[in-house]
């Protein structure tokens, strides 16, 4: 089936509005990734609730199978009046950057946010590649406003981002993956970063302008992308991914991947106290997490590879529910355990190296590379690093070794390694 988008762009109040009127999909999911065919992809999900109604903003990813690259044109939505029923009204083609912020460079539509402000309206914060920009990284962050998180969206502030390596003042770190929070007084906190650099700032009652300096968060402990600030009781807290890689690291082996790791303060803008993992390494590289109160229960978003022809580039999201231990204080967020729609019955092999404990002789193996790539089953058309293991290191010794350990006798009639 098609559906056809129709766009209609006015000049209003000194911006452009995206008139997009288009049908829903009906999806039935049958678990998680809530997209799971692969027709469509999505990734860094932002929940927001909206009555009784729980939307998921996403970007979409288009990277071709073997292309290691992000491929995203346009945001699309999510919503479902019940996360049990698996039943999602799906938005393909929301909106698009150029097509809202006028200074804007087409595609690189990456994690954004939609939030409500108390004047009713809703305020999407979304980071964009600003054109003609003398900065040495364009990447900006913009806001549009709407009546409706579905839209029809404007720029909020037409004259340009209020974010970037010189607004509102000069800064050398990629401005991307904007979380944004208006707290029970009313006052606004946005949080950005990534590459381990994360910043925050107060902003002002209007959503857009920049309220006293930016501060410079160092106390997460691996703090590497994808921050998530959100507020329970007289605590706040900051979800972010990390990746402290390293052979006794709890988050990560491998410096590719990350898991999702959180943070408490008694204040919007800290200072901040580490408090652990909740949620381990998924299929793909980062989950980019998110996290929101909805008819009762707390849920956690992210994204995974697991749907069909997934991989690092070609995401979907997932939604499990977040529990908490309230008897800690500040109380703790309990791990979350993915889980999966069941899918059809494996397909016979006769590989019985994912029955094995595999073990190699430059073990530890470097943050690089992952010793699960011996033996995991999974070929990938154009791996990453935690995809594979290697050796190689600048002064290899004579001989060297990969070792894989059965509990019982087997019997071998052949042995294949690929290589990259």
């Amino acid at each position: 089936m098609k559906h056809v988008a129709c766009c209609l762009t006015l000049a209003l109040f000194g911006g452009c509005m995206l008139l997009r009127s288009q049908t829903p999909r009906v999806v039935h999911s049958k678990g998680n990734p809530i997209l799971s065919d692969g027709e469509y992809y999505s990734a860094d999900p932002a929940p927001l609730v909206v009555g009784d109604t729980l939307y998921i903003l996403a970007g979409r990813d288009e990277a071709p199978a073997d292309v290691n690259d992000f491929v995203m044109q346009e945001w699309q939505l999510l919503s479902t009046k019940s996360v049990s029923s698996g039943t999602w009204l799906h938005y393909p083609a929301t909106l698009r950057p150029k097509t809202v912020f006028s200074w804007a460079e087409p595609g690189h539509a990456y994690a954004g946010q939609i939030i409500a402000g108390r004047d009713g309206r809703f305020y999407l914060y979304a980071p964009v590649q600003q054109a003609h920009s003398s900065n040495q990284d364009p990447f900006a962050i913009g806001v549009a406003v709407a009546d409706s998180p579905l839209g029809p969206w404007k720029d909020a502030q037409p004259s340009g981002p209020i974010i970037s390596q010189s607004i509102p003042e000069p800064n050398t770190i990629q401005n991307i993956d904007p979380t944004v929070m208006v707290d029970e007084n009313g006052r606004v906190f946005l949080y950005w970063g990534t590459f381990g650099r994360l910043r925050g700032i107060e902003l002002e009652q209007d959503m857009v302008t920049t309220k006293g300096p930016e501060i410079s968060v160092t106390t997460l402990k691996g703090f590497f992308e994808a921050p998530w600030l959100f507020r329970r009781g007289d605590t706040y807290y900051m979800i972010y991914a990390a990746n402290n890689a390293g052979p006794d690291s709890n988050c990560t082996r491998a410096i590719y991947h990350a898991c999702i790791a959180y943070g408490t303060a008694t204040n919007p803008l800290g200072p901040w106290t580490y408090r652990g993992v909740i949620l381990d390494p998924v299929s793909s590289t980062t989950s980019h997490p998110g996290a929101i109160a909805f008819q009762g229960k707390w849920y956690l978003v992210y994204h995974t590879a697991d749907a069909e022809g997934g991989g690092h580039f070609r995401r979907s999201v997932a939604i499990d529910e977040m529990r908490w231990d309230d008897s800690s204080n500040p109380a703790r967020i309990v791990k979350v355990k993915p889980t999966r729609a069941p899918g059809p019955p494996p397909v016979a092999t006769r590989n019985i190296a994912p029955t094995a404990e595999a073990h190699a002789s430059n073990e530890p193996i470097p943050v690089q590379y992952a010793l699960a790539a011996l033996n995991d089953g999974i070929v990938r058309k154009n791996p990453l690093p935690p995809d594979m293991w290697a050796s190689w290191s600048q002064h290899n010794p004579p001989v060297q070794w990969i070792e894989y350990d059965w509990a019982h006798p087997v019997q071998l009639n052949g042995s294949r390694i690929q290589f990259w």
